[in-house]
């Protein structure tokens, strides 16, 4: 069993784990038990009533945060010619085509979303024994295969985030940092709640959102009232 520090079992103490928050209660309570010496993430889990064995119900996309997450990401574009030209204007930190291939078949991964213009993807599909599992893989459902990569590019450095539930039914999401102001964290759960209402697969059945979870990197967990966000 995992032992916690003190100043994890003094917040655990102001949390009542009977209770379901109000969302913005639990936003507040979140950002109070954040005192760690550094800028704690903010995380959110949504257990969903859905079984992702069936195609029917699969949740998976992207949104675009109003206040992003506090991180900003380094962006990889496969791409030639103009649209090279064009990812590098935009403010890509790599760009790339068979050069680029080459050094992460070496084992190089020092970026964290990867955009691909649609005649890249017989190469970068070369990657995907390497891309798939780390989630790095180039997709057209969350806009990541894409002509338009200057907007790509854009979207993800403004706080764009990619979410996809896993088999266990949860999708986790970072929707900030500790230092975020409080309207600013609500603004982001309610954008990430409405989009997964939104995102309700037809095959799910009976209740959609069965539990929510925010937490603080260093902190304990706080139970949301899933029937709030309906």
């Amino acid at each position: 069993m995992a032992k916690h520090g003190k100043r994890y079992l003094e917040s655990v103490k102001k949390v009542n784990k009977d209770t379901l928050y109000e969302p913005e209660e639990a936003i507040r309570l979140v950002k109070d038990l954040a005192n760690a010496k550094f800028d704690e993430t903010i995380d959110l889990a949504f257990r969903l009533g859905v079984d992702p064995r069936h195609a029917d119900q699969q949740v998976r996309g992207a949104v675009v945060l109003p206040h992003g997450t506090g991180k900003t990401l380094k962006v990889l574009v496969f791409a030639k010619g103009e649209k090279a030209k064009e990812a590098e204007e935009a403010g890509a930190d790599f760009v790339g085509s068979d050069d680029i291939v080459a050094q992460i078949q070496g084992g190089w991964f020092g970026f964290d979303v990867a955009v691909a213009t649609p005649d890249m993807m017989g190469t970068v599909g070369k990657l995907g024994k390497l891309l798939g599992p780390k989630g790095l893989m180039p997709n057209p459902k969350v806009g990541t295969v894409t002509m338009d990569v200057a907007r790509a590019i854009r979207e993800i450095k403004a706080g764009k985030v990619e979410y996809r539930v896993e088999k266990t039914g949860i999708v986790h999401v970072v929707i900030g940092k500790a230092s975020f102001t409080q309207e600013q964290l609500v603004e982001n759960f309610h954008t990430m709640a409405e989009t997964l209402n939104k995102a309700k697969p037809s095959g799910a059945k009976g209740q959609y959102m069965k539990s929510v979870v925010l937490s603080a990197t260093m902190g304990p967990a706080v139970r949301i009232n899933p029937l709030k966000l309906v």
